[in-house]
């Protein structure tokens, strides 16, 4: 009885060609071990022949009985972004436009601290001013220090 349902010609092909293709080994990997159960290896040959656990090649068949060959897929390395960062990328140019006194602030030029302050408040956040100093990057503004002023 095999292991993994009866996967198509054309998937099989597909799967084959993704494994030969992708720069993720580990996904070729899962592609490969998907395509041995369906010549009707055993798992623990197909754990042998890959140098992985038992164990592993059982997961990587859950996911692939769940969601198919997208299941088989590599999650994103890192942390998912905490902060909402495409509504803050497009707020930032319309903030820049504008100067601090607009917002209650005795000064004539932004800071990364002050534009810290103000995003923190509208959006209800703890943005640091180095993470928001890359944010600018991202999108596309150059950032100079603020000018002292004096009175």
């Amino acid at each position: 009885m095999p292991i993994i349902a009866a996967i198509p010609d054309e998937e099989r092909q597909l799967m084959r060609k993704e494994a030969q293709q992708t720069h993720d080994k580990n996904h070729a990997r899962r592609l490969i071990a998907m395509l041995m159960l369906h010549q009707g290896m055993t798992v623990t040959d197909v754990a042998r022949l890959l140098c992985a656990a038992r164990s592993s090649v059982g997961r990587w068949i859950n996911w692939f009985t769940l969601h198919g060959v997208e299941g088989l897929k590599s999650l994103r390395p890192g942390r998912a972004p905490r902060w909402p960062v495409a509504d803050i990328l497009q707020l930032l140019p319309l903030l820049v436009q504008r100067s601090p006194k607009d917002f209650g602030w005795l000064r004539s030029r932004w800071s990364t601290e002050l534009l810290a302050l103000v995003i923190n408040r509208l959006f209800d956040v703890t943005l640091h001013r180095s993470t928001l100093h890359r944010y600018l990057r991202q999108a596309d503004m150059v950032w100079r220090r603020a000018a002292p002023t004096l009175k």
